[in-house]
């Protein structure tokens, strides 16, 4: 099996065979996967800010795996919705994993793939969950994907030998899914499903609000987007309970696509209610490393399983 190297072309990767389940997937955003097949995994350096070798390792070891089943790809029954299983098993808890794309697409090959062998590198499983987005995102949709979703990943725990103990983890649009889904408005409860033990919020969107990310919020509001009242629905700040999960979030101070205003205010609301969190902020202005391997955020996935450690396992 040819090894991927950060030369290799993005049409090689998403015409791999072990990736077909998810071929449509691979490259955001999808509207322009195509033309973007002509670019090599160190060029999307020019779209996002990726370490090329780390995603060229990650995708060697998925291939890999996929033959000895420890990862697959499981569409779910809503259109453009599935779950990427990271199996390492030993009845370990697990983190359901929400990639960013501003709810106008999910950013795995970015934020999610290494992200979850990491976890996997830690002891843990890990899946992540291709959410609805774009047109029809629209407010609750891609709650209700992370509910499917976590209903399919409890249905197989025994078969995978993956405990129930587990955690969400989201990055920007994401970030913000996961933190909704930490609510009880908004997220678990809502669904009658278990509370998450901690949620790991990166560079995470939380208000729809004055610091909003407009893209985000118009995706998700759609026609509402300028209504107060939906506004405040769906700004996880206003949402907050003492019944919120444990949070650890890191972002950089100058974030230059979301405002870093927003994981204040998370981490002012959890203060307010009693909810234990630790706030990592990061030197400099970048948005989207992903797993930041090689940036001064590297160790960031460390931190935050030693904060579950210490804060989930308690609730």
């Amino acid at each position: 099996m040819k090894q991927f190297t950060p030369c290799a072309r993005l049409y090689s990767i998403r015409h791999c065979k072990q990736f077909a389940p998810f071929k449509k997937y691979v490259i955001a955003p999808r509207q322009f996967a195509a033309l973007m097949q002509v670019y090599s995994i160190k060029n999307l350096a020019w779209f996002y800010p990726v370490n090329a070798q780390d995603t060229a390792e990650a995708l060697n070891k998925m291939r890999v795996r996929a033959q000895d089943g420890s990862f697959f790809y499981t569409p779910l029954k809503r259109k453009d919705t599935g779950v990427y299983a990271f199996i390492v098993g030993g009845g370990a808890p697990f983190v359901l994993i929400m990639p960013g794309g501003g709810y106008g697409d999910v950013c795995s090959l970015v934020e999610g793939y290494s992200t979850a062998l990491k976890f996997n590198a830690l002891g843990y499983n890990a899946f992540i969950v291709n959410y609805t987005v774009g047109k029809i995102a629209d407010s609750a949709c891609p709650a209700d994907d992370v509910a499917a979703a976590l209903g399919y990943i409890f249905a197989g725990c025994a078969k995978w030998n993956v405990g129930q103990r587990y955690a969400v983890c989201g990055f920007s649009a994401g970030g913000h899914l996961a933190a909704c889904w930490g609510t009880k408005s908004l997220g678990y409860a809502k669904y009658g499903l278990k509370k998450p033990e901690a949620e790991i919020l990166c560079y995470p969107v939380i208000t729809m609000g004055e610091y909003t990310h407009i893209g985000s919020r118009k995706k998700l509001l759609g026609a509402r987007a300028g209504d107060i009242n939906a506004q405040n629905a769906y700004s996880v700040e206003k949402q907050v309970t003492g019944d919120d999960p444990p949070a650890f979030i890191w972002q950089c101070r100058e974030d230059n696509v979301v405002p870093f205003k927003n994981s204040l205010l998370m981490a002012e609301a959890l203060k307010d209610h009693g909810v234990p969190y630790e706030l990592m902020p990061v030197e400099g202005n970048v948005h989207g490393w992903g797993a930041a391997v090689g940036t001064p955020a590297e160790g960031w996935i460390e931190r935050a399983v030693k904060f579950w450690k210490e804060n989930g396992e308690k609730q």
